[in-house]
């Protein structure tokens, strides 16, 4: 087998510590061309797609990959920014932030951002930390709740570099912050940040990503797990049983998938006459296609369709300031025990604890 050539080793090199954040990914430009790209990398996941490669191959190739990109570059297109993809946008803002947040509490690790599909990729983000010296790297899924399809796709793709890696630094991987008090709070700032602005609805609608009903029963928590972030939420903007409800959104193909589905949610508060709806989508921790088009766009169309009069997309938590600050808390319990000070603080670290073990052996 064939490694990566990497810089002979030296002895005696500082310690570093690397931090890699992972969201999902998005096309380079919005064009059929490079959506494309993107769908076919993504698709192609057995962990997204849990066919059979001879069965599903045809599909994707023959008819999926033939139709779809020209479609969801349209989408793109409404939301695409100057600047860029909204979620790559949003993301790249997160990591340059968490690197300020983590300073302010005397770490110096390197804050590198790669995405599962598409660019910047895992390998080349992790060759970057490799090359800056980093022998200690912490991979952060930005998937508040844990699912194969996402939180152990990125795991695998760390997985897939290392095996061509000589010398593999030590990795550790935050699997899940669903239940974490300093994300929900940031849900929570975020919510009564929008009512302050805008009044309370009749009914809140928490949108989750959907995947197949099946995975649940061959043992994934990601349902579960949704279920615990919308119960903290409301308890924490007490709100009563009856003025919330929990749904699935982005439905892909003709298998069951988890219920229920937020349109049909959405069109059934506008049939019942809701006079006012608002819909969070907790498990995005940046805005992004499914939030900004299919959320704040279709929905708002098939809940005004169906007789709903006044509809509120409540934007994701982006650069909010109690997220990072949640996000650096998260990432610093996990880098516990590692070395994340500068060289000169790790040097005088060091020769505190040797007289200090010096003074002991004496006593």
């Amino acid at each position: 087998m064939r490694f990566r050539p990497e810089p002979a080793h030296q002895h005696g090199q500082p310690a570093r510590t690397g931090v890699l954040l992972c969201n999902l990914g998005t096309p380079d430009e919005p064009t059929a061309a490079a959506t494309r790209r993107y769908l076919a990398e993504f698709l192609s996941d057995p962990r997204v797609v849990e066919i059979p490669p001879a069965a599903w191959k045809p599909i994707l190739h023959g008819v999926i990959l033939r139709t779809r990109p020209a479609k969801s570059a349209a989408k793109y297109q409404q939301i695409w920014l100057p600047e860029g993809s909204p979620l790559m946008v949003w993301s790249r803002k997160q990591s340059t932030m968490l690197r300020g947040y983590l300073g302010e509490r005397g770490h110096s690790v390197s804050v590198r951002l790669a995405m599962r599909y598409g660019n910047p990729s895992i390998a080349s983000q992790l060759d970057e930390l490799k090359a800056r010296g980093c022998t200690r790297i912490l991979v952060v899924p930005l998937y508040p709740q844990y699912s194969g399809t996402t939180t152990a796709s990125v795991i695998d793709a760390v997985g897939a570099w290392a095996r061509g890696v000589r010398h593999v630094p030590e990795l550790r991987f935050v699997n899940r912050f669903h239940d974490d008090p300093g994300y929900i709070r940031a849900l929570t700032r975020v919510m009564h940040q929008h009512w302050q602005a805008h009044g309370r609805p009749d009914k809140l609608v928490m949108s989750f990503h959907g995947v197949p009903e099946r995975t649940l029963t061959l043992g994934d928590p990601y349902h579960c797990e949704c279920l615990k972030t919308a119960r903290l939420l409301a308890e924490r903007l007490a709100l009563k049983d009856g003025e919330w409800v929990v749904s699935f959104q982005s439905r892909f193909g003709k298998a069951k998938w988890l219920e229920p589905a937020t349109q049909t949610v959405l069109e059934q508060l506008g049939r019942a006459g809701t006079p006012r709806v608002d819909v969070v989508c907790p498990g995005f921790v940046a805005d992004c296609l499914e939030t900004l088009e299919e959320i704040a766009m279709e929905g708002r169309d098939a809940f005004k369709a169906a007789g709903g009069q006044e509809f509120h997309y409540v934007p994701c938590l982006n650069d909010n300031p109690t997220w990072l600050a949640a996000l650096a808390e998260i990432v610093q319990d996990h880098l516990q025990g590692w070395p994340t000070r500068g060289a000169d603080q790790a040097a005088e670290a060091a020769a505190t604890r040797e007289r200090a073990l010096a003074a002991g052996a004496k006593a």
